[in-house]
């Protein structure tokens, strides 16, 4: 008898063929090193950009609940009032996990029939949420003010400009003070993922919109807890009646358990630490990197603190990836169909944690790499 799960053999078998089938690997992390079966590597896969040091928390009780039942600790209150001042908005709202407050706050905002312009690379979250709002999706090309102008001339009772601040795969920076100034012309609303951005640049880590200083004309900023704060969980600030209205239509937000408190400690912790003394460790290390790579031979588009090396071919990314592996460098290939095909990459994340012998190490195995992999 044919086997009913045929399928998934033939889908696994096709992945593995095109050298996109993807492995979880486990391992324990110290610090700037991880260590992945008994092999210690310098880890240039994190997303801790700041790298603050942990304090030892003691778990008391979860909530296990939804906030709008029994799951709204005191802790969140006080947070909150301190995100939305740090984007200077009049509220904001923690969700469990940044994917799940685009989820939510975008579907939310956006009704059946608005006009909705996002950017061609925008993260997946973004346009998941995007197609559950069931507005008309108007996909403008990366960073290209002149195309989102051009799309922004179609009728609609109400249109919405979406991009993220930071680009979590090409590190670039988004046109935010064209972008701004378009949707203004336009009278469109501006949601800004600043996820990669937030706590990281800007004065204070106050994030990209303050970096290109429009402030003000971001309507609903939606970022993470689990990247620059290195803790775990998201957050929006906006508005109070955009919050408000979250608190009361968001699905991602009410039918689900709330973010334990423990977290939210956590990551309150860590936002009123010493961040600029991580921020400017991070900025060196920055510089170390595009100087280091630049001298190899690699070309670095990105002045940011995620730096991809492009390689192309998904084979190419994989050998890459081993040879970097077994000299002690973690750094992880990304391959379709989070980038396109044939645009795979080695997406480097630079962190606080980094020492500057981290970085000299890592610098010569990469240029071994470049010698043996730059014809292929």
């Amino acid at each position: 008898m044919k086997s009913k799960f045929g399928f998934i053999d033939s889908e696994l078998d096709e992945l593995k063929k095109n050298h996109l089938l993807r492995e979880l690997k486990f391992g324990l992390i110290n610090g700037s090193k991880i260590t992945i079966n008994e092999k210690k590597c310098i880890n240039l896969c994190s997303n801790d950009y700041l790298g603050i040091p942990s304090e030892g928390l003691k778990i008391k009780q979860m909530q296990s609940s939804s906030r709008l039942v029994s799951g709204n600790d005191e802790i969140f209150h006080e947070f909150e009032k301190k995100l939305a001042k740090h984007k200077s908005q009049e509220a904001s709202l923690i969700y469990p996990s940044g994917y799940m407050a685009n989820l939510g706050a975008i579907s939310c905002v956006i009704k059946k029939g608005d006009l909705v312009l996002s950017d061609e690379l925008n993260h997946a979250s973004i346009i998941e949420a995007c197609r559950l709002s069931g507005g008309k999706i108007s996909i403008y090309k990366h960073n290209d003010t002149d195309d989102l102008k051009n799309k922004l001339k179609q009728k609609s009772k109400k249109k919405i400009v979406i991009t993220e601040g930071i680009f979590s795969m090409d590190g670039d920076f988004a046109n935010l003070k064209e972008i701004t100034e378009i949707a203004e012309k336009n009278n469109s609303i501006v949601i800004l993922d600043d996820a990669h951005g937030d706590f990281v640049v800007g004065e204070d880590g106050k994030g990209t919109s303050n970096y290109f200083e429009v402030d003000k004309k971001i309507d609903l900023y939606i970022s993470s807890l689990s990247k620059g704060l290195g803790s775990f969980g998201g957050y929006i600030a906006s508005r109070k009646k955009i919050i408000d209205l979250n608190i009361n239509k968001s699905k991602s937000f009410i039918y689900t358990s709330a973010l334990p408190s423990i977290l939210v400690k956590h990551s309150l912790r860590r936002f009123e630490s010493n961040r600029e003394k991580h921020r400017k460790k991070l900025q060196r290390n920055i510089g170390l990197f595009l100087k280091g790579f630049q001298e190899i031979g690699f070309e670095i588009r990105s002045k940011t603190h995620i730096m991809p090396i492009l390689i192309g071919k998904e084979k190419t990314a994989m050998e890459f990836g081993k040879y970097l592996f077994k000299n002690g460098i973690y750094a992880q290939p990304i391959r379709y169909p989070t980038v396109p095909k044939n645009k795979s990459r080695l997406r480097i994340s630079v962190t606080g944690l980094l020492s500057k012998n981290d970085i000299e190490n890592s610098l010569l195995v990469f240029e071994r790499a470049y010698e043996k992999y730059k014809k292929k």
